[in-house]
């Protein structure tokens, strides 16, 4: 910040001799410092919105359906078409690692594994319940319907934030994928379900070809949930010395997607709205995610923790 400052008062030095003087050079000088200013801000500012031990790393997200049958599924593979428009136009490697049927139509619960710069800083911003409202393809008499689905966004695990995990506490269970995949993935217990025994935490995948390649995926998963749980633990802890009361974001609705009778998107967050709700739900969540940085920057600031 120190040099952001110097470099600014050096600008308008120079703005005030090429007032006195005219001189051309001195105008090409302050326009290159202008736009060398203007980096240095942006790097300022991204260091600060990113602030946070894990915002560097990628990202596993889960979507689940909530109360609402059928409804709920359809929701969750709308939430997952969007996050997976969203992570394509920004360059980012979307890879659906384990996905649950549902019942009917939809899906139960999916997890995706999202790769590339910032993917968890920016993606956390979507953590909480999500809130659809609209006129049901589902029902007969086209009712408008409320459906509930919560995200889940972790860090992914990478090699110096290994959890030591003891193989006496797993239990890993093979099973036939439920999920699309072709005849192989049918026809063979390729699937793989790891449940860590002190904690309850269970991972699985279905996704891969080979009964190896899963296991490898759900033991990863299954790291990345266990070091959110130490993360979450600690918060906690501090909450507890500071007397505060923490947000709890599961089960905390964050955002509500009103198809009918108009058109919004609104986080009860930040308070950011768009009119735009199908640009949304095709993957323009941009402005959610930078309203949310900036909200959450300002609670750090007051906390004293940016």
């Amino acid at each position: 910040m120190n040099s952001l400052l110097r470099q600014a008062e050096d600008l308008v030095t120079l703005a005030e001799l090429a007032e006195e003087e005219g001189s051309q050079a001195e105008s090409a000088e302050i326009e290159a410092g202008l736009a060398k200013a203007e980096q240095m801000l942006a790097e300022q500012e991204k260091a600060q919105l990113f602030a946070g031990e894990y915002d560097g790393h990628n990202a596993l997200l889960s979507v689940n359906a909530g109360a609402g049958g059928t409804e709920s599924c359809d929701w969750v593979d709308m939430l997952a078409r969007m996050y997976g428009r969203w992570a394509e136009e920004h360059g980012y490697a979307w890879e659906i690692i384990d996905r649950t049927p549902g019942e009917e139509a939809g899906t139960r619960s999916m997890t995706a594994s999202v790769t590339g710069d910032h993917a968890y800083g920016r993606l956390r911003s979507e953590r909480g319940v999500h809130r659809l409202v609209r006129l049901s393809p589902y029902d007969a008499a086209h009712r408008r319907h409320t459906s509930f689905a919560s995200v889940d966004v972790i860090p992914e695990v990478e090699e110096e934030d290994e959890v030591e995990i003891n193989s006496e506490d797993l239990r890993v269970e093979t099973y036939r994928a439920s999920s699309a995949g072709g005849q192989h993935v049918n026809k063979t217990d390729s699937a793989v379900r790891i449940t860590h025994l002190p904690t309850g935490i269970v991972t699985q995948c279905q996704n891969e070809r080979s009964q190896h390649q899963n296991r490898a995926m759900a033991l990863r998963v299954l790291k990345a949930r266990l070091l959110e749980l130490q993360r979450a633990e600690r918060e906690r802890k501090m909450a507890e010395l500071r007397g505060e009361q923490t947000e709890i974001a599961w089960g905390h609705q964050i955002r509500s997607y009103v198809l009918h009778p108009y058109q919004m998107v609104k986080d009860h967050r930040t308070g950011h709205e768009t009119g735009s709700a199908a640009q949304t739900l095709d993957g323009g969540i941009d402005g959610f995610i930078e309203a949310y940085l900036r909200w959450d920057l300002g609670n750090r600031a007051r906390a004293g923790t940016a």
